[in-house]
């Protein structure tokens, strides 16, 4: 329900707009003066404001200005019963949304607040994209590694080198690129990026170098490659690894001669684009074995950026989960989470199979499932590193396997169908629970986001019972 405040020095004029607007269901505040509807604004949160121009204590018009001051996106409808021209224009300028005369007209108020709002709602949305799209992560750690890696996109940025960036999966190969392009002279041009593993290959030429009209079957239309999207600034080819030889003979005459053909075409096209490359592969053996060109190979290796495995540098762990910690529970427009000293040294002992980008993950599910302070058991229990435990594992049966031996995996043998199996996950869950919150019913409840009756039907359907010593 959107939230609105109402200044104006005469009551009669108040309390009308309140009535309408609580009928049309907005929650609605006022106050009769500007400076009190300034301190109002500063302290909480409203949707829209409806000022008076002409008041006692302080003017309309400066209230605009100081309210915008501290909320640039707060729209504001101004209201006077001496309106002109001019005081219209001056509000505009001063960023009010829109101004209406006294007796406002009904119609005109509802469709200029709902108006307002809606473009209220539309500012808040784009900053929101804008920040998610644009926002280049920080490459997060200070160990030797991830100083080397900052050295040498300082040095290396500016400069119109190819790199070729290796490392495992979820290892931040992207990131890296993306810091090579924001701190280069190409910074704003685009970056355009190509999964070279994600596109099959017979469909990898059309997307780097575009096609004409009518030169395969389901060329409907001309498209433009990716060559010719990124001129000017740079391409970012990760898992150039897994590209076939076809192509990667194109990208070589690209990158020698900085002209392209489209699929079909006989027109040369020059193109000045900056290559950026990323593997996963040793791509010393993918030559070996036929799988690579060497030429293209060393084309692209002028300058080679290793990132390290996440086991490689632990020291970096703590600084790379408080910052996913923070942007995540903003985007959930939650409070800041904690780990415990405990709980973050359990993070930083774990396998990392799936390196940053499984971080990622676990600070999520750990966000969701636990309590405000994360503890070391939480992080055991629910971080469920490369798959080997489940959620309630550390203490609650679910490890073992069909032979008896503890291999870390649930004993799915003894499940008949599926619903036993959800039975059986549910009740262990609920279990966990209850023992965590010391069988504090009303707080497992919450915690689980169930109605407390319904968590008392559960305990009765499963025969929990509390086990005392």
């Amino acid at each position: 329900m959107a939230k609105l405040l109402i200044i104006d020095d005469e009551r009669a004029i108040r309390s009308t707009l309140r009535e309408i607007l609580e009928y049309e269901n907005y929650e609605v505040e006022d106050i009769d003066n500007g400076v009190d509807g300034l301190d109002l604004i500063k302290k909480k949160k409203y949707d829209l404001v409806l000022c008076d121009i002409k008041m006692n204590k302080m003017d309309g018009m400066e209230v605009l200005e100081q309210a915008l001051a501290h909320s640039p996106d707060l729209p504001f409808i101004m209201i006077s019963g001496h309106g002109t021209v001019e005081t219209a224009i001056e509000a505009s300028k001063k960023g009010a949304f829109d101004f209406i005369s006294k007796p406002p007209d009904l119609n005109r108020l509802l469709i200029t607040v709902r108006n307002a709002l809606d473009r209220g709602n539309l500012v808040t949305e784009t900053k929101v994209l804008k920040r998610r799209v644009s926002k280049t992560r920080d490459i997060l750690g200070s160990s030797e590694n991830i100083n080397k890696i900052k050295e040498t996109i300082e040095r290396v940025a500016p400069t119109e080198a190819r790199v070729l960036i290796t490392g495992a999966n979820g290892s931040g190969k992207e990131l890296v690129a993306r810091w090579l392009h924001e701190k280069s002279h190409r910074s704003e041009n685009p970056l355009i990026e190509v999964n070279c593993a994600a596109i099959p290959s017979e469909l990898i030429e059309s997307e780097l170098f575009g096609h004409e009209k009518g030169s395969f079957t389901s060329a409907v239309k001309q498209r433009i490659g990716k060559f010719e999207l990124a001129n000017g600034g740079t391409l970012f080819l990760d898992e150039i690894g897994d590209m076939s030889l076809s192509a990667q003979a194109k990208v070589l005459r690209a990158l020698q001669e900085h002209k392209i053909t489209r699929v079909g075409g006989e027109k040369e096209l020059e193109v000045n684009v900056r290559v950026l490359a990323a593997t996963n592969k040793d791509l010393m053996k993918e030559i070996e074995d036929g799988n690579f060109r060497m030429d293209l190979y060393h084309r692209l290796n002028v300058i080679n950026i290793h990132v390290p495995h996440l086991t490689e540098r632990r020291e970096d762990i703590p600084e790379i989960a408080m910052s996913f910690l923070e942007d995540i529970c903003k985007d959930y427009g939650m409070p800041v989470k904690k780990i415990s000293e405990a709980g973050m040294v359990a993070l930083q002992n774990l396998p990392w199979t799936g390196n940053v980008r499984e971080l990622h993950n676990m600070i999520e599910r750990l966000i969701i499932l636990s309590d405000k302070i994360i503890s070391e058991h939480e992080v055991t229990a629910f971080a469920n590193p490369g798959g080997g435990t489940n959620i309630g594992a550390a203490n609650h049966g679910f490890s073992g396997n069909s032979n008896g031996s503890s291999s870390g995996s649930t004993n799915y043998d003894k499940f008949t169908n599926f619903q036993d199996y959800k039975d059986h996950a549910e009740r262990e869950f609920i279990k966990f629970k209850l023992e965590k919150n010391n069988w504090n019913v009303s707080k497992t409840a919450d915690d689980i986001d169930i109605q407390r009756s319904h968590l008392y039907s559960k305990i009765e359907k499963f025969g929990l019972k509390r086990v005392t010593e």
